[in-house]
C-alpha cells in the first residue's frame, strides 16, 4: 500500500522502517531540515533493544536504579525512596537513535523528505481513484499516520482534541560521571531529574509550563549549579484516538506518554507495533490501542498521585525500597 507517514521522530520513523520492510510504499514527511530530537533525555529500558537491537551501540551508561528525595524545606531531603529497577535503563542519545532508525528506514526502501512542513492532510487515494476516473495517483496516498509530535497538524485537522501538556528543562554540566543509579526531587506536579551520562551529567525537570522555569532556578541556585546548553521542550499526556479508518495517530502526537514520569518512547513503539499487527486496518488498532494502555493510564495516574500525597504528607508511610517495572506498572 503507498503510506504518508507524517513526522520523522522515533515512532514515525520505526512503522516507515517496519513498512517498508514488508513490501509497503513510505513517504516520511519531515517539517525540520535534519532528523533527531534534541530535547530528551534518553532512558530507555533494555526493551528498546526487542525494538531496535543495533541500537546497543549507542548506549551511553546503563542505570540499576532510582533515588527519589522527598524533600522538606526548599529541597532539603526529609526521606529518601530507593527504586530498584526489574529491567535494565540505558541511557542513549535520542538523536543518534532516530538518526540510526532513519538510516535503516531508508535501507528498507522508505523515503524521508526533511524541510517539508505539512500544513493540511494528505491526498487520500478515494475507490474512485482506484476504478480509474482520475487519471494522476502520484500523489494520492491509501493510509495517512499522524507521528508529527505534540503540536501535531494530523490532528488538529482531523479535529481531535488535545491533550494536556507539560515543559521540560534540560541542561548539562561537563562533569564524567558514570554512576548506576539517577536522582530525582519531586515537585507538585512532576520532578526535576539528576542524570549520570557518562560523559556529562544532566538536570532537568518536568512540570506544569507555568511554573517549570522558576522551579528549576530555584533549585539550581540552591545547589549552586550552573548549566550549559539549556533547552525545552512541551510532553503530551492524555491519549488520544482517531476513529478514522484511513487516518490514524501514534506516538507524541496521539499523547502516549507515562503518566508518572512523561517519557512516551517505549509506549510509542508498543503502540507502534500494534499498529504494524493490524495494518491495514486503523480500526482495529484503535480499538486495541485502547484496550491496552487506558487501563495503565488509569491505574498509573491513580499510583502516581498516591504516592505524591503520601510522599509530601506522610512519608514513614512510603517504603524506602521499592522494586517496579520502569514502563508498565501493571
Amino acid at each position: 500500500m503507498k503510506v504518508a507517514i507524517v513526522g520523522a521522530g522515533i515512532c514515525g520513523l520505526y512503522l516507515a522502517w517496519k513498512l517498508a520492510e514488508k513490501g509497503h510504499s513510505v513517504t516520511v514527511f519531515e517539517k525540520k531540515e535534519k532528523i533527531g530530537k534534541e530535547v530528551c533525555s534518553g532512558l530507555f529500558s533494555d526493551r528498546i533493544l526487542d525494538f531496535i537491537p543495533e541500537s546497543q551501540k549507542l548506549i551511553q551508561n546503563e542505570i540499576d536504579f532510582c533515588l527519589i528525595h522527598w524533600t522538606a524545606d526548599r529541597w532539603r531531603p526529609k526521606r529518601t525512596l530507593k527504586i530498584k529497577f526489574s529491567r535494565k535503563i540505558f541511557v542513549m542519545s535520542h538523536f543518534e537513535l532516530d538518526n540510526l532508525i532513519a538510516s535503516l528506514a531508508q535501507k528498507a526502501g522508505a523515503k524521508i523528505i526533511c524541510n517539508q512542513e505539512i500544513n493540511s492532510l494528505p491526498k487520500i487515494l478515494d475507490d474512485k481513484l482506484h476504478h480509474g476516473e482520475f487519471c494522476n495517483q502520484k500523489d494520492f496516498f491509501e493510509k495517512i499516520i499522524g507521528c508529527d509530535g505534540v503540536h501535531s497538524i494530523i490532528r488538529k485537522k482531523l479535529n481531535l482534541p488535545e491533550p494536556k501538556f507539560k515543559l521540560g528543562i534540560q541542561g548539562f554540566i561537563s562533569q564524567i560521571n558514570f554512576s548506576n543509579f539517577v536522582e530525582t526531587w519531586p515537585t507538585k506536579s512532576g520532578f526535576i531529574w539528576k542524570i549520570p551520562r557518562g560523559k556529562e551529567t544532566e538536570y532537568g525537570i518536568i512540570e506544569n509550563p507555568k511554573g517549570a522555569k522558576l522551579l528549576f532556578k530555584e533549585f539550581l541556585v540552591k545547589n549552586k549549579i550552573q548549566l550549559d546548553n539549556l533547552r525545552s521542550g512541551i510532553v503530551p499526556q492524555g491519549l488520544i484516538i482517531s476513529s478514522n479508518q484511513k487516518i490514524s495517530l501514534c506516538g507524541d502526537a496521539a499523547g502516549l506518554t507515562k503518566p508518572w514520569s512523561g517519557g512516551g518512547v517505549i509506549w510509542g513503539l508498543t503502540a507502534a507495533d500494534i499498529l504494524l499487527k493490524n495494518f491495514p486496518d486503523f480500526l482495529k488498532y484503535q480499538k486495541e490501542i485502547k484496550k491496552f494502555f487506558l487501563p495503565k493510564i488509569l491505574f498509573s495516574k491513580i499510583v502516581t498521585k498516591m504516592v505524591y500525597f503520601l510522599g509530601f504528607k506522610i512519608p514513614w508511610f512510603l517504603p524506602k525500597n521499592i522494586k517496579l517495572e520502569g514502563d508498565f506498572l501493571i
